[in-house]
């Protein structure tokens, strides 16, 4: 079982029967039904599982249950001799969003404390918006791919090497050259694997790149598959939306354009929001939101109608761009732009550390990457992403940071290639890599 932070939280949960019932939201295929299945086993002697999706394609059990002692007796039908009471039972509801009602069920359960509960969800997200639930009742958990630091330890990478990492970027203290490389060049392997479990075995445990490949173009499968629940014209538009992300972070402005959605000039941004509702909610992109003043705390000057959206998994998108051809991304070929590729491994990590993300694009300052609060200062920190090429290119996060000038942040981060942990005035400069901290 490869090491996954939630476990943590998933064991805190299963360790305190008061606490309100967890429900695990995210795309499909990130290995929330595995990481509950394996932890909740060793926690619980009776453990029972009831795939809904499956209940719902076939024989529909659970599809009119709405009272506590009906659910109860269909338990008792199909697993009668595994049933315990609370101390010793857990139910784990997977697929959940296949059966609303029984989100709102959940409040009458947990009152009872007849079992345990947990549940999982692929497009929670959405129908979380459109169901009725009782407040107190559920704890809404996010789960994403795995970061790059899960991927270290799925690498056998040590955890003595992961908290010397840990503190030369708290200390911005110089990497040895030999670490450096090692980890440079897992992190050029994570841009091809991604997070997505499934691939990171292939890659890992069966060094089989053609694999990994599969499993992604299988998971971009199912992710389009899943926007035919919509009518056919929303279908047609979050599929051209979802399909055209790669082109967005290839233009100079990197935010969505209408005209490439429609060829229209004059459609509001606004008009496609139940297609970015759709993208961002069911887990599959992540959004970063344009701000017009990069002061804290920055949703007060987020726009509705300038956003930019990254694929949740950066090996789906070298498989987009580059399919089985690597050595675009391992020998980082001067040829080949890997910006895009870079600016997305950064918003995964950032979203799955828990960060809203804000980007920030005027004329006389220019263009942020990222911005994120900074809570503990009550400041914003802005970050900047060089791929390779442009490494001692960044004009505008200077100006941010700058004393004299008129936003007087704290300090701001520069990600690169580049082995050094430095810091220039309140300019911080690290490897790419150890965003893993931020």
């Amino acid at each position: 079982m490869f090491f996954r932070k939630i476990e943590k939280r998933l064991n805190e949960y299963y360790d305190d029967p008061l606490k309100k019932i967890m429900v695990i939201n995210g795309a499909r295929q990130i290995g929330k039904s595995y990481i509950i299945r394996e932890t909740a086993k060793l926690k619980f002697v009776n453990y029972i599982e009831i795939n809904l999706k499956a209940d719902y394609d076939g024989p529909k059990l659970f599809e009119k249950i709405s009272k506590t002692r009906d659910f109860y007796l269909q338990l008792s039908a199909l697993y009668g001799n595994k049933l315990g009471n609370e101390s010793n039972t857990i139910i784990f509801l997977d697929e959940i969003q296949v059966y609303p009602h029984l989100l709102t069920l959940l409040k009458a359960l947990f009152a009872e404390h007849r079992y345990r509960y947990i549940a999982s969800g692929s497009l929670l997200g959405i129908t979380l918006k459109h169901t009725f639930i009782p407040m107190g009742s559920i704890e809404e958990v996010n789960m994403y791919p795995m970061d790059f630091e899960e991927y270290l330890y799925a690498c056998n990478v040590g955890k003595d090497v992961v908290d010397y990492l840990r503190e030369c970027f708290e200390k911005v203290e110089p990497i040895s050259e030999g670490i450096h490389k090692l980890v440079l060049e897992r992190f050029k392997e994570y841009l091809i694997c991604g997070g997505l479990p499934d691939s990171v075995k292939a890659m890992v445990e069966e060094e089989n790149v053609l694999k990994t490949r599969e499993n992604q173009e299988t998971t971009l499968k199912y992710y389009k598959d899943d926007a035919s629940q919509y009518d056919n014209e929303h279908s047609l538009k979050i599929r051209r939306i979802y399909d055209l992300m790669p082109s967005y972070m290839e233009n100079k402005v990197k935010r969505i354009k209408i005209t490439q959605i429609e060829g229209k000039k004059d459609y509001d941004l606004l008009k496609y929001q139940d297609e970015f509702d759709y993208l961002i909610n069911s887990g599959c992109a992540l959004n970063v939101k344009a701000i017009s003043n990069p002061c804290f705390p920055l949703i007060e000057s987020a726009s509705k109608n300038l956003i930019k959206l990254y694929y949740n998994d950066v090996g789906i998108l070298t498989n987009i761009l580059y399919k089985n051809n690597i050595g675009a991304v391992l020998n980082n070929d001067k040829g080949i732009n890997l910006g895009s590729v870079y600016e997305t491994v950064a918003a995964i990590e950032l979203k799955a550390h828990g960060h809203e993300l804000y980007y920030f694009d005027s004329k006389k300052v220019g263009e942020v990457d990222f911005l994120i609060n900074d809570y503990d200062n009550l400041s914003v920190l802005p970050i900047e992403i060089k791929s390779g090429k442009d490494t001692y290119e960044y004009r505008a996060i200077p100006k941010l940071v700058d004393k004299n000038g008129n936003y007087k942040l704290n300090k701001g981060y520069i990600f690169s290639n580049k082995n050094e942990c430095i810091k220039e005035n309140d300019l911080v400069k690290y490897p790419i890599y150890l965003i893993m901290f931020v």
